[in-house]
């Protein structure tokens, strides 16, 4: 998976739950979306969610916890998707 085109499409992901937008419209590998997007852990879980219906995946508990920044979710993602 491309790193780009993942990235942008997370952006989209998180853009209704990001409460720190400039943050958003950096976003890259390393950011974190509790610490950096200002995303609370309830919302972390509706992105998990969207996440799995735009790649159309199941995300296990273990994954979901390790899921706290943009490269995790997309090692996640790349794993999941090798799985198919």
């Amino acid at each position: 998976m491309d790193q780009e085109i993942f990235i942008a499409q997370l952006r989209e992901i998180v853009r209704p739950y990001a409460r720190n937008q400039e943050a958003l419209a950096e976003i890259n590998a390393s950011t974190d979306f509790i610490t950096d997007l200002k995303i609370n852990s309830a919302n972390l879980v509706d992105v998990v969610l969207d996440v799995e219906e735009k790649y159309d995946i199941v995300i296990q508990n273990e994954e979901m916890e390790r899921m706290l920044n943009v490269q995790a979710a997309m090692d996640i993602v790349e794993a999941k998707l090798k799985e198919k």
